[in-house]
Formats: structure tokens, C-alpha cells, sequence
């Protein structure tokens, strides 16, 4: 008879976070393995073994290593990371001043993308390396 390896938390995590299809992560999508506790423990864990990469409080992304510097580095972009975990926490987003001027034909200028378009207001700082997303207060117009 074959022993059966028990499934640790760890590995049910690591799983999860590679088969996912977004790269971003907050502690509830792992609510349901263990209490929060022990989720974060574990997220810490992989942190060190340069899997994700904490990019806020309460915000993780998938790495990779970087060809140039060989330190992990954010699979996606910092707009696409924060868009994604505001909309896993309830916020609303939306486009900002800039970005509406743009599509509207009203400036040539390019929108970097920093600047996130939000219906209430936000806490979080996300950023990577020293570059950090800010937030903008829109009307649902």
C-alpha cells in the first residue's frame, strides 16, 4: 500500500498562485486553506524563496527574475498590479483626468499610467523599487 503525502499548506498556496490566471494576490484568495494567520506566514515563506513579491500592505505579485539585475521582479506592470487588487478590494476604476483627456483627442501627451482613476478614496500604496501608483478621485460620469 502506497502512503498518501499530505498536502501542506505551502504547496496548496505555491499551487495556486501558479495555475492562477491573474498574477496579483491579496490574503482573502487564500481565505478559504487556513486563517489569515498562517496564510500570511506562508506568503512570507514564499516571498523569501523569490515566488511573489509584496508590492503593498496586503498586496502580492508572481516574480520573475530579471535577466539584467537577477533580483525578482513583478511579472506585470504596476498599473495592471494595481488595478487588479483595487477591483479584488472593492474599488471602483476608473479613468483619470489624463487619461479621459487623451481618448477624448484633447492632448497628444501620453498618459504614464501612474495615475489610477478611483471612485473613493484609497489607502493602499502599491509601488515597486522606489515608483509608486497614486490615486486620482473621479466622478461616475
Amino acid at each position: 500500500m502506497v502512503a498518501k503525502v499530505k498536502k501542506t499548506l505551502e504547496r496548496k498556496i505555491y499551487y495556486r498562485i501558479k495555475r492562477a490566471k491573474v498574477s496579483t494576490f491579496i490574503p482573502s484568495d487564500f481565505a478559504d486553506l487556513s486563517d489569515r494567520d498562517q496564510v500570511l506566514r506562508v506568503l512570507r515563506k514564499l516571498i523569501q524563496k523569490n515566488i511573489i513579491i509584496r508590492v503593498g500592505q496586503g498586496v502580492y505579485t508572481r516574480a520573475r527574475i530579471s535577466s539584467i539585475t537577477k533580483k525578482p521582479v513583478p511579472e506585470q506592470n504596476l498599473r495592471i498590479i494595481a488595478v487588479i487588487a483595487l477591483k479584488k478590494s472593492g474599488v471602483t476604476v476608473l479613468p483619470a483626468h489624463y487619461e479621459r483627456e487623451y481618448n477624448k483627442g484633447k492632448t497628444t501627451q501620453v498618459p504614464t499610467g501612474i495615475v489610477i482613476g478611483v471612485n473613493k478614496r484609497v489607502n493602499k500604496k502599491i509601488g515597486f523599487n522606489g515608483r509608486f501608483v497614486k490615486y486620482e478621485k473621479v466622478s461616475n460620469r
